[in-house]
């Protein structure tokens, strides 16, 4: 598990069966994977990604507003099976649409925490879909 900015986390399976007590919510992003039940009190979420495909942009939409809603009150964990792929993506798309960072700088920042990280297919893309939908008014 790797701290990728204050109270935000990016982890893999293992993470997420056992998070550690500092973590007070679960972002959970693999389609087919299931998990354990959490330790009491832990909020769960939860967005149905597959692996090395490309994400629905409702999808990451989804995600970044739980971690909206969730962040900085709790400390979070994003997870997937490998917690390189899915999760980061999902976090990559937070840091661009929320943080404002550019997609190179997202990656980039995301990079140099967590060892390993591949977006998911064309995310930027996906990431620029949500920046528009997330600009129509209500």
């Amino acid at each position: 598990m790797d701290n990728i900015l204050g109270s935000l986390y990016i982890g893999n399976i293992d993470d997420a069966h056992t998070p550690p007590p500092n973590i007070s919510a679960l972002l959970w992003t693999a389609l087919e994977s299931k998990l354990a039940p959490l330790p009491q009190g832990v909020i769960l979420g939860r967005i149905p990604l597959r692996e090395y495909t490309e994400a629905v942009p409702m999808d990451i939409e989804s995600g970044i507003a739980w971690l909206e809603r969730h962040l900085p009150k709790h400390q979070v964990l994003v997870a997937c099976r490998a917690g390189m792929g899915r999760s980061v993506s999902v976090v990559i798309a937070y840091l661009c649409c929320v943080q404002g960072m550019s997609f190179d700088k997202a990656v980039e920042f995301v990079r140099e925490r967590r060892k390993g990280t591949t977006p998911l297919p064309r995310l930027e893309q996906t990431i620029e879909k949500v920046k528009k939908r997330r600009a129509k008014p209500a």
